[in-house]
């Protein structure tokens, strides 16, 4: 009997790539989350695949108990439930930086777009006054100083891309470089307090946990120049939304690129939709054409690994070293 994979489906699937992409000697089940037949596969399921960290929870272990590896495509994981999957003992991986090329652009885009003050120009533009009352004052990124917040694979991607652009590059992160990686990377390492009060734009790059829910609150922001920009790409409760609003709204802060809020989709009434000196995507950093088999191919060769009895790649660490978790 061929192992099976079930495949959850997703808004982001690339047309037919997953029936492409996927290893030969399984069976292959595609199947929408919690529709009946995904749970009929559940059954003799080896590996469970997809945008599934918010299927994580105690019922998909009795529901799945042959299950091998959870793969995620996603980058985080902040829906899981990591008890219940170290109880387990099930290896969960994420998408092993499939998606760090589009983030990272993405990231770069949002401080291109608040400095030049896209918005503004484009809405002046198409409203048909040209420059508006007045031309707007607008920023190079050329010679500002960038403030990584955490420097993972989508963090040094965003470093060389802002190097590329002529920028100063700093970074904070719990698990530093080493002075010759610093070197090749063209980065320093700074304490957080230093990072936010010496940076011109600060990017966010850290993933969702009790350590870092709300790492930039309202004194944080507070060490933030007045002049500065503030970039999240990782995930809304990293930032202090309502705080961040307040200095927005007061000209504490002189503009934020979100692409990230603490509930999403946001209220409709959400007060940081009538600001002018902010840019808001909707959570679409990561997918594009050409991350969408790139997350495929680092998901299906995790299987196959594992599958060969092999560890997996890019396990996440707050259940990779535990007891309960061993190569399969």
């Amino acid at each position: 009997m061929e192992p099976r994979i079930v495949y959850v489906n997703s808004p982001f699937d690339s047309g037919e790539a997953v029936e492409e992409l996927a290893p030969t000697g399984f069976e292959l089940v595609r199947a929408e989350a919690g529709s009946p037949a995904y749970r009929e596969a559940l059954g003799e399921a080896s590996y469970l695949v997809g945008f599934v960290d918010g299927l994580v929870e105690e019922g998909l272990y009795r529901a799945a108990p042959k299950l091998k590896l959870i793969q995620l495509l996603s980058a985080g994981y902040d829906r899981a439930d990591l008890a219940a999957a170290r109880r387990a003992g099930v290896p969960i991986a994420n998408n092993g930086g499939a998606n760090a090329v589009a983030v990272a652009e993405h990231a770069l885009m949002l401080m291109l777009a608040v400095c030049r003050r896209l918005p503004l120009q484009h809405a002046n533009v198409g409203s048909g006054r040209w420059r508006g009352n007045e031309t707007p004052r607008v920023h190079e990124l050329r010679g500002r100083t960038l403030g990584i917040l955490g420097l993972g694979t989508i963090g040094k991607k965003t470093a060389r891309l802002a190097r590329a652009f002529g920028m100063t590059v700093q970074y904070y992160d719990i698990a530093r470089l080493t002075e010759d990686a610093e070197d090749a990377l063209g980065v320093r390492f700074r304490l957080l307090g230093e990072i936010l009060r010496s940076s011109d734009v600060v990017s966010l790059h850290v993933p969702l946990n009790p350590s870092t829910r709300h790492l930039v609150g309202a004194r944080e922001l507070a060490l933030l120049k007045p002049t500065a920009v503030l970039v999240n790409t990782s995930r809304g409760p990293v930032v202090d939304e309502a705080a961040l609003t307040e200095a927005l709204s007061a000209g504490r802060l002189a503009g934020a690129g979100l692409d990230v809020f603490d509930q999403e989709p946001p209220n409709a009434d959400n007060p940081l939709f009538y600001l002018d000196n902010v840019v808001l995507t909707a959570h679409l950093a990561g997918p594009t054409v050409e991350s969408a088999p790139a997350r495929l191919r680092n998901a299906f060769d995790n299987v196959e690994r594992v599958e060969r009895g092999e560890p997996p790649l890019w396990t996440v660490p707050e259940i990779e070293d535990s007891p309960a978790v061993s190569p399969t």
